[in-house]
């Protein structure tokens, strides 16, 4: 292999010979190259050995630059000088109540801020090609050779995650056949790039442990010249993994210009073999004149970055005061470590819950490190925000029907750890729990199997209550494994009449809707509601219009084809959640509830937002939209007219009831069709009533007035003191002569059945033993 390694200086004057298969470069281009050797990149040391392993802070390259050339020999480079820098995330409280004192404490806080030392911002890195979000084709990976099918070069991805079995098609890694020197994985960038380093994973497997401890970095432009990546006048060695899973970062002590990049392992563990994931870092030069630009495909002026805590809080305070007649932000509580969970209301009467305006929350960054879901609703707020004043018609009737409360953040303390490592380097689970290592998923009262315990017992099903079922003693223990993020979510949804949410994840592309927890927590069981068919709508709703989900051609994330089941899945049938939020809404609320699972990779680099936000756009407003499906009314005193709270809808065949709110209202979310619906409360007689639900997306008005029982209007008239009206007295007296009529039927047919024994006891014949 030559050495033709070069400065900055003799990079210039060699651009224009590349060989026809890295393609030519214009003087355009040279500038352009020029313009991309200033990159960052999460990490805490950086050797100039060409070796380092990962984490916080900021590695800024300000000299070097090598080409890779053909057929040339040069001077050995000289390593690049790096500056290393870190940041911290200071934590300042924004804290609103209602809305004048939002407006005061925003400006007392934003006052604050303008006083604080401003942190410099660091510099995108160059992002990675795509061997984790899938960019990459499976046809750009190659390698010497492969075990099998299940671990080939397509296996190679970083954080890709493996299938239960054994020898599963879909396994954790690309592993060679051989154990030699002499083995590498390949990836064709297709056009010519300047790499900065690779990110090294071990294998993911529950039976064997495989990983490369060591590495050598090889590149072309032809894919017959190969070049190794020098340090200095040797040939550098990165270091590698020492464990499955911790990803690890090796930065080329100079980035290089080439098309094709090699692996090529050199040590691994000791009792494994060669096995790897993998992710390359590179900026594209024959593209746009900012390739790592955060705008990239965006159709909306949107801020397309990862936004830490401190961040988040500025965005969130921009858009109220962009738009301070729709919206309010408030807090329902804190993390562990005392970060404040925020809430920011969309509505055009914020602060107050309109009569028969439906509740609707978006929820994500339950697990710390699947960020996608956290960028999507702070771009979701900003969105609403600029479209309103524009005159967006659509979004105007949604702000207007429609009380939206947007949570971006429920685990704040696990975004933080996964966001201080950075996209790449957080791993699959880095951030995934809260501080006390509570996976909050998990975290929730088991109501499932309460009502299925209760229903086994019961003689009579049909009276074990079906809806409200009450948080067991055991979880209100001050010492019960419950975490603070837990416990204000729970006091969330209590205050608020919710009728329709979606919790937002990442890891997979599929939308899953409850039960989650199967009967008996058996690992893989369809497990439906009483509502399987509506929440099957919901689900697809959200996948039938996400970009890629809808792609028919779309490659697997991991080793599960969501595709043959519509992209859409009943959560019990993916894998048990016991504890899970989504059942727990369905189970104790009136809220339906699916979780989406928003793309492959739980942590998008930056580039990939603006495309991010394209693909689930759509998705987004129309799964919203869904909230105002089925029927909805108002359950009133027929003599008071005022609103009764409490009172109990049952929907016939659907053996799962909600209830009104507080001020009578009530909403019912239900496929086309006719409905018969039964509503009683405490102290009222029942009434029943034909209700049609049309294919049109709005809510049939289904309103109820109830009469109180002769018994509880004799009650309230004997506390005032007044006069019982005829009319009571008469309904009084028939009440009485019915009840006495039933008590004297069923005591005639215990005595006409104890005459009927008597009288065979004492026949001719009848003997007893």
């Amino acid at each position: 292999m030559g050495k033709s390694l070069c400065t900055l200086a003799a990079a210039a004057l060699l651009l224009g010979v590349f060989s026809h298969a890295a393609g030519a470069l214009t003087n355009d281009a040279i500038t352009e190259s020029n313009l991309l050797f200033n990159f960052t990149t999460t990490t805490a040391t950086a050797t100039t050995a060409a070796t380092t392993t990962a984490p916080a802070g900021t590695l800024k390259w300000t000299e070097a630059v090598t080409v890779v050339e053909e057929g040339s020999d040069g001077a050995a480079p000289t390593t690049a000088k790096t500056t290393l820098s870190t940041s911290t995330v200071r934590d300042t409280q924004l804290d609103t109540k209602d809305h004048s004192k939002e407006r005061e404490d925003t400006n007392n806080n934003s006052k604050a801020e303008e006083n604080e030392e401003e942190e410099e911002k660091p510099e995108l890195a160059c992002p990675p090609l795509g061997l984790e979000s899938l960019r990459v084709d499976d046809s750009q990976i190659q390698a010497s050779s492969y075990q099998r099918m299940g671990l080939g070069p397509h296996r190679g991805r970083l954080n890709i995650q493996s299938g239960i079995e054994d020898g599963d098609l879909y396994d954790g890694a690309w592993c060679a056949d051989y154990k030699d020197r002499q083995q590498w994985l390949e990836v064709d960038a297709i056009h010519l790039t300047l790499f900065t380093g690779v990110i090294l994973q071990g294998r993911n497997s529950i039976w064997s442990w495989d990983w490369v401890e060591s590495y050598k970095v090889q590149l072309s432009n032809d894919s017959v010249n190969w070049q190794t990546c020098m340090n200095g006048t040797k040939e550098a060695i990165f270091e590698g993994n020492q464990n499955p899973e911790t990803p690890v970062l090796g930065l080329l002590p100079v980035p290089t210009l080439a098309r094709l990049i090699r692996i090529n392992p050199q040590t691994w563990y000791s009792n494994g073999t060669i096995c790897l994931r993998a992710e390359i870092l590179g900026c594209r030069v024959d593209g746009p004149s900012d390739p790592y630009s955060s705008d990239r495909d965006a159709k909306d002026a949107l801020d397309f970055r990862h936004h830490n805590y401190k961040e988040m809080r500025k965005l969130m305070k921009s858009v109220i005061e962009e738009c301070p007649d729709i919206t309010r932000v408030y807090t329902i509580g804190k993390s562990y470590m005392g970060l404040k969970l925020y809430v920011i209301e969309i509505s055009d009467n914020p602060g107050t819950h309109e009569l028969g305006e439906p509740e609707f929350r978006y929820v994500a960054g339950m697990h710390g490190n699947e960020a996608l879901g956290r960028e999507l609703v702070l771009n979701l707020m900003q969105y609403l925000c600029k479209e309103y004043k524009k005159g967006n018609q659509r979004v105007v009737r949604l702000v207007t029907e429609t009380r939206i409360h947007l949570l971006p953040s429920m685990n704040p303390d696990g975004y933080e750890v996964a966001y201080d490592k950075g996209s790449e380097l957080a791993g699959w689970a880095e951030g995934r729990y809260s501080f006390e290592g509570i996976d909050l998923n998990h975290n929730f009262p088991d109501l499932n199997n309460i009502m299925w315990n209760a229903q086994e017992k019961a003689g009579d099903p049909s009276k074990v209550p079906n809806h409200y079922i009450p948080i067991p003693e055991y979880y209100t223990k001050e010492d019960a494994m419950v975490a603070p993020e837990t416990r204000a979510i729970i006091s969330w949804m209590q205050d608020i009449p919710f009728v329709l949410s979606a919790n937002l994840h990442g890891g997979e592309l599929v939308v899953t809707y409850p039960f989650d927890c199967t009967r008996d927590w058996a690992p893989q069981e369809n497990t439906p509601t009483a509502d399987n068919a509506f929440f099957r709508w919901l689900a697809t709703v959200y996948a039938s219009t996400n970009l890629v989900m809808a792609n028919p051609d779309r490659r697997i994330c991991h080793y599960e084809d969501f595709q043959s089941h519509n992209n859409i899945i009943n959560g019990g049938a993916w894998h048990t959640v016991p504890g899970s939020m989504n059942d727990f809404s369905y189970l104790h609320t009136n809220c339906f509830e699916v979780t989406v699972e928003l793309s492959c990779d739980k942590f998008p680099h930056v580039s990939e937002l603006p495309v991010e936000w394209e693909n689930n756009k759509e998705s987004l407003l129309v799964y919203m939209e869904q909230v105002h499906r089925g029927i909805k009314g108002v359950i009133r005193d027929k003599v008071t007219k005022k609103g009764i709270a409490d009172a109990i809808i049952k929907v016939e065949d659907h053996d799962h009831d909600i209830r009104s709110a507080a001020d009578g209202d009530y909403w019912r979310l239900l496929n086309p069709g006719e409905y018969k619906v039964v509503v009683w409360a405490l102290g009222y007689l029942p009434s029943m009533r034909q209700c049609h639900v049309g294919m049109e997306p709005h809510a049939t008005i289904c309103d109820f007035t109830l009469t109180k029982t002769p018994i509880e209007r004799l009650k309230e008239i004997r506390a005032r003191g007044g006069k019982i009206p005829q009319d009571l007295q008469l309904r009084l007296r028939a009440l009485r002569i019915r009840k006495l009529r039933a008590s004297t039927k069923a005591i005639n047919q215990r005595r006409e059945s104890q005459r009927l024994r008597t009288r065979k006891a004492r026949s001719p014949g009848a003997w007893t033993v």
